[in-house]
């Protein structure tokens, strides 16, 4: 018993005098050692600008404060690391020998200034060469040589500004961030929590092999990032640099609220659940690939591959399919004068357009789908290309089912000196009904159509661009009608409303200043035709348009013309009969009946032996018998024959 409590008693005074030597090391000392090892396994330089003290609960080492970091040569001379305080925890086995070894680092409110140089290396990355040139170092040899050891680091209140290589920088604020390194030759664990836009997005990570990673190596990993509304990982392969390959999946019940979280715009028609998977690949130089691509929004998806080349303006590429595509949704309650046939419709909008869209990015995607509903447009099986290409979008048509029957050719909207829309559309078997009222508001002609459009449009709003339409085109369609008027009617009794009949229609048009002219109307109805001229203004949403029938009466050879004046806005047109232009054929009639006869009785009265032509004038044919008569009797005064 004696022997134990001796024992016992040894090895407390033991552990009083080396705790005792501890606690007398001075807190300055400590710290530079500490900085010492940290510049040895780092490369850079770690100064303590204020007071440090030795620390011994809840962690054996240093506290110091106004600790900086020193940043790589190439990346500016602002320090990559600085703190307020910084706490700097070492192994205790170690100190009882003499030696300091760095196992923790907690820092509050501490700022870090991170950057890519030309090649893809960050100044994040240790060891020697990191800090020469671009190209002349980044191996993994060179940077296994010092690997940073440190077994834990804690950032509280962190901010963190962010420089890719010639782009504008990013910077986050209110970061927290713990890393977990137990085995030097094993995973370190890495949970992280940012607030790009105030709401807090945890990123928890694994990384295996760190120290391999640290020395440039590629290492598994896998990430999670959780923000309100919905959910990311990725599973795969990475390397310091920012190359990565592997699986990303994601999920939101709320897609809106999770790009608010992310700071990341979207337009409110993505308030719906979303998902997304694909198989991707980040190379160095900026080239991003998607392969295995599938992706939806609320009941919409779309599978394919694409790639994105990040540049100054973003190129991409894909080649996507779609089943029922439906984004009605999105353009609900964005009105528009196009779609109402009501006369509370003023006109086209006059909100200024905001085309800028087109410039930020460069394009060629290809997309086919089952069905698209846009709100505005409905279209069945189509084929779609989309070329952009500085600030210039080409759609060509592939073709699209539309309106019943298909379309081919393309839309083209240009915004490098003003905004400007064009195109030329081949059609055929598409209902006129639908492709007038779904694109302009005007439903009162009916039928199934081939034909021809060329038009050309500029303006900063849709009243502008359709005041300024220019283009041509024609049309045919068989056995359609009009509604809002019986041409049949309107002949017999001058009333108003019911349909008119056609078997068919034919015409052509020019497009100019905002009004389509057409000379060449021919409608072929069932006992007569009808023929038509005037205007329809495309930008005034007006009509000054004649038809004008043409009847022949059972039993004669009698043809009876009531032409039909509509004049007024497309929504309630005045359609009435053309009296004036009626009665004008007929006194033109009896006027050439009353010439006919007076030519007769002329012809028989001055004993003319030619008959007199209808194109000749009265008055010539009569001087031209008084000069011959004058002459017949001077000669025969002066005796001659």
């Amino acid at each position: 018993m004696r022997l134990i409590i001796r024992v016992v008693t040894a090895l407390v005074l033991t552990v009083a005098v080396l705790l005792g030597a501890v606690l007398l090391l001075p807190g300055e000392k400590i710290a530079q050692l500490a900085a010492d090892q940290v510049e040895a396994q780092t490369g850079r330089k770690l100064e303590i600008g204020g007071k440090a003290r030795f620390t011994f609960w809840p962690t054996l080492g240093v506290k110091a404060d106004a600790v900086t970091l020193a940043n790589a040569d190439w990346a500016g001379p602002e320090p990559m690391l600085s703190a307020e305080r910084l706490n700097i925890g070492v192994a205790a086995a170690d100190l009882l020998q003499g030696k300091v070894r760095v196992t923790e680092i907690s820092a509050i409110l501490p700022h870090l200034n991170l950057a890519t140089r030309e090649d893809g290396i960050g100044n994040w990355v240790f060891g020697p060469g990191q800090d020469g040139q671009a190209g002349q170092s980044g191996s993994a040899s060179d940077s296994a040589a010092l690997p940073l050891r440190i077994e834990a680091v804690e950032l509280t209140g962190a901010s963190l500004r962010y420089a890719a290589h010639g782009e504008d920088p990013v910077e986050l604020k209110n970061i927290d961030l713990s890393l977990l390194w137990p085995d030097p030759a094993g995973t370190v664990a890495v949970k992280a929590t940012l607030r790009p836009a105030g709401e807090p997005v945890q990123v928890d990570a694994e990384i295996g092999t760190f120290a391999a990673f640290l020395a440039g190596e590629v290492s598994s990993i896998g990430a999670s990032v959780t923000a309100p509304g919905g959910k990311g990982r990725f599973d795969g392969h990475a390397d310091i640099s920012g190359e990565a390959s592997g699986r990303l999946t994601f999920g939101a019940e709320d897609a809106l609220q999770t790009g608010v979280a992310l700071g990341v715009f979207l337009p409110d028609a993505f308030a719906q659940k979303a998902v997304f998977a694909a198989d991707v690949t980040f190379t160095r130089d900026g080239r991003l690939s998607l392969r295995d691509l599938s992706g939806g929004l609320g009941g919409n998806s779309l599978t394919g591959a694409a790639d994105v080349e990040f540049k100054e303006r973003p190129r991409i590429t894909a080649q996507l399919q779609g089943g029922a595509l439906d984004f009605s949704g999105q353009a609900a309650g964005a009105g528009g004068a196009g779609r109402s046939g009501g006369a509370a419709a003023p006109g086209w909008p006059k909100d200024t357009i905001d085309a800028s869209a087109l410039g930020l990015a460069d394009a060629a995607v290809e997309l086919s789908f089952d069905s698209l509903d846009t709100g505005s447009v409905k279209l069945g099986p189509s084929k779609l290309n989309l070329a952009l290409d500085r600030s210039r979008a080409v759609l060509k048509f592939l073709p699209a089912a539309m309106f019943g029957g298909q379309v081919q050719g393309q839309v083209v909207a240009n915004n490098r000196n003003g905004f400007s829309v064009g195109g030329k559309l081949n059609f055929n078997g598409i209902r006129l009904e639908r492709a007038l009222g779904e694109t302009a508001g005007y439903s009162r002609l009916n039928g199934e159509a081939l034909g021809e459009l060329e038009f050309l449009g500029s303006g900063s709003s849709v009243d502008a661009i359709m005041r300024s339409l220019s283009g041509k085109g024609w049309l045919e369609a068989d056995q359609g009608f009009f509604t809002g008027f019986d041409l049949e009617q309107l002949m017999r009794s001058g009333g108003n409303g019911g349909s008119t009949v056609f078997d068919q229609l034919t015409a052509s048009y020019t497009i100019e200043g905002g009004n389509l002219s057409n000379q060449d109307l021919l409608v072929l109805l069932k006992g007569f035709r009808a023929d038509g001229k005037g205007r329809i203004g495309l930008g005034a949403r007006d009509l000054d348009y004649l038809f004008t029938p043409q009847i022949v009466r059972a039993g004669s050879d009698q043809v009876l013309t009531i032409p039909v004046r509509i004049t007024g806005p497309w929504a309630d047109p005045s359609i009435r009969p053309d009296l004036s232009q009626a009665l004008q054929t007929r006194i033109d009639d009896v006027e050439q009946e009353a010439k006919d006869r007076l030519r007769q009785k002329l012809g028989e009265e001055l004993n003319l032996e030619t008959e007199i032509a209808p194109e000749q004038d009265l008055n010539d044919v009569i001087k031209e018998r008084i000069e011959q008569e004058a002459r017949d009797q001077l000669l025969r005064l002066l005796g001659g024959d």
